[in-house]
């Protein structure tokens, strides 16, 4: 059918900021907290810039008592000119044009994080308010903005300073109309402000939040050893084979690759690469030359000192990865990125050049310590022969047929429904709810796992320990996605994989456990949002005839005070899952219409790593510490 009215009057074009504020999420990606924390990150990676550059040795970052945010660098400090093309300064122009800046090939800088152009204009179009000051030549320029990037003070000189100062400081106030948060959360800042100061070595960041109403110092982050010491930080909670960090860096048609690495006592590896402090949290070309560069020099070592023998099968990339921490840092002039969140480094000549640079470093320090070399080859050695026996183990795995693997030798109650898009499996504590769960289900869609007892703790176990455990070879049975290499997040055969175990002392150690395995053999699922915790009410509040289930104590609060005071009411506390029959099982944690689920996710990949270390690794110090730093939140624990 035609509309009629379709004609030249119906193209709708959006002008300057307009576009930005009309569809935020082109540009920033999302407008809830992770949204309004990337505001931040775009003013910094412009301060970040100048350090590249080697104009810029201090950055500020505060979060103001109003909950705007104030972003000070010593660089060159913004041009303040008239820019021939706009006719206005350039100042205004970085700030009200997007895709203005200098990145693209005038000269302003040879590497950058900020690609686009658009991140002080972006900032800009949704904030309420932003004002720009910036020293030079003696003078103190400012310009200020207001309703999404409307000019309030044109760019006025407001007073002069020591004529050596330079520097721009940007304040800025996101617009409460745009973004479903406006508190910034200091803990998110702080991790990021750290890793841009371990990837960029002596160039100190400070944070401070004057919201507590001291202005303290805040902390400052400054590390002469770069990313060296960022392997140490990361190593913190393991335990180290070789004492010294390997440090490798080369330069090659322009690009710049540094790496550091250290092997640990661990069974799993720890990998982060970065593209001009962009954190390529999905590898690309930089990683793989790294990467074979790496299985190749350590076989040729191997087998050139008679580790390992020609009748030997070689190490593969699994073997030489286990127990190793690395960061692989490159700075690229015109990097090619696969994907709107820049995730994967797509330049294929990368490749040879991370290949190049780091085989020659590698090589030339197993040579020059001979020592260390044999505790690496070692390691690696001991990972293939737990790779054959856990081969062995995997084929019990493999899922090759309905008839193959009928429920599991009676473990695992599967579901009718073979779309996976629409299937959900439940992984329950005990057998006792697991039977409440069978018969409370919904056979159709939703699979059961009881799990009997405690799985075995994967972080303090290599994989072939993990395979021979029954109940996690149940599991990845069950999933249908392989493990290691064979991984395949296309064979995931439930949307949802929810862990439901009681609210006490017990349970929260087995969902713990379960998340580590998920964490350590299944990432991908955690990362794309598959993984969930079923929420158990905690009270149900009966009056007349109706029964409210709550989550927790301020909800109960919350409903009671709802209540007409004339109410009669009865509050109880709610049973464990295994006390529950079936009826008040589905009524309250597995009916999709009125359960509540909690999504498991990982908003930084190596926090998250470095919390599953310190509380579950063989390291006990970090352990006792965090427990002692921390019990005074658990006044009111459960047990």
């Amino acid at each position: 059918m035609t509309d009629n009215n379709y004609d030249a009057s119906a193209i709708q074009v959006l002008e300057g900021l307009e576009a930005v504020r009309k569809r935020p999420g082109m540009y920033i990606g999302t407008t809830d907290v992770k949204g309004l924390h990337h505001l931040v990150w775009e003013i910094v990676d412009n301060a970040i810039d100048e350090a590249l550059a080697g104009y810029c040795k201090n950055i500020e970052i505060i979060i103001n008592k109003d909950n705007s945010i104030t972003v000070k660098d010593d660089g060159r400090g913004i041009p303040v000119g008239i820019h021939k093309k706009t006719g206005i300064s350039t100042v205004e122009t970085v700030y009200t044009v997007l895709h203005a800046g200098g990145k693209f090939g005038g000269g302003g800088y040879k590497v950058s994080g900020g690609l686009h152009g658009v991140g002080a204009s972006v900032v800009n179009a949704l904030s309420s308010s932003v004002v720009v000051t910036v020293y030079k030549d003696g003078k103190i320029y400012e310009v200020k903005f207001e309703n999404g990037g409307k000019i309030k003070q044109p760019l006025t000189v407001v007073g002069e300073c020591d004529k050596n100062r330079t520097g721009t400081t940007v304040t800025f106030k996101p617009d409460a109309d745009i973004f479903d948060t406006e508190i910034y959360d200091y803990e998110t800042l702080k991790v990021r402000t750290r890793e841009l100061a371990f990837l960029n070595k002596g160039l100190r960041l400070t944070l401070r939040d004057d919201r507590k109403g001291d202005s303290t110092t805040g902390e400052t982050f400054i590390y002469e050893g770069g990313i060296s010491e960022y392997v140490k930080f990361l190593n913190k909670n393991k335990t180290p084979i070789h004492e010294e960090i390997i440090h490798l860096e080369g330069e090659e048609s322009g690009v710049m690759f540094e790496v550091a690495m250290q092997y640990n006592s661990s069974y799993t590896d720890n990998i982060y690469s970065f593209v001009n402090n962009i954190n390529t949290h999905d590898g690309g070309t930089h990683e793989e030359g790294v990467k074979r560069a790496l299985t190749r020099i350590i076989n040729n070592y191997a087998r050139k000192n008679n580790i390992l023998k020609e009748k030997d099968e070689s190490l593969t990339g699994d073997d030489v990865k286990e127990g190793l921490t690395m960061i692989i840092s490159c700075k690229h002039p015109n990097p090619q990125f696969e994907g709107q969140t820049k995730g994967r480094l797509g330049n294929s000549e990368v490749r040879k050049i991370a290949d190049n640079v780091f085989a020659g470093g590698f090589e030339r320090f197993l040579m020059e310590n001979p020592d260390e070399a044999r505790i690496i080859v070692e390691k690696t050695m001991t990972a293939a022969r737990a790779r054959v026996a856990a081969k062995k183990a995997r084929e019990l795995t493999r899922r090759k047929s309905d008839l193959d693997v009928v429920n599991f030798g009676g473990k695992l109650n599967d579901c009718k429904e073979k779309d996976p898009s629409v299937c959900e499996i439940f992984i329950v504590e005990g057998d006792s709810a697991g039977g409440s769960a069978i018969k409370g289900r919904d056979s159709m869609t939703q699979a059961i796992l009881p799990l009997r007892g405690k799985i075995l703790n994967v972080e303090k176990a290599r994989i072939d320990r993990a395979l021979s455990n029954e109940e996690i070879r149940t599991i990845i049975t069950a999933f249908g996605t392989g493990i290691g290499e064979e991984f395949d997040l296309n064979k995931l055969r439930y949307n949802k994989i929810i862990i439901m175990t009681d609210a006490d002392v017990d349970g929260s150690h087995i969902r713990v456990l379960l998340l580590t395995l998920f964490y350590r053999f299944f990432r991908p699922i955690v990362e794309t949002g598959h993984v969930y915790a079923a929420q158990p009410p905690l009270f149900s509040i009966s009056h007349g005839k109706t029964i409210k289930y709550v989550l927790n104590e301020e909800e109960r609060d919350e409903y009671i005070a709802s209540l007409n005071p004339n109410t009669k009411y009865e509050v109880k506390r709610m049973k464990g899952l295994g006390e529950m029959d079936a009826e008040e099982l589905n009524e309250t944690t597995m009916d999709i219409n009125k359960r509540v689920l909690r999504k498991i996710t990982i908003e930084d990949a190596i926090a998250a790593d470095e919390a599953f270390s310190k509380l579950m690794g063989e390291e006990v110090e970090p352990r006792r510490q965090f427990i002692e730093e921390n019990a005074k939140y658990a006044e009111n624990l459960d047990i």
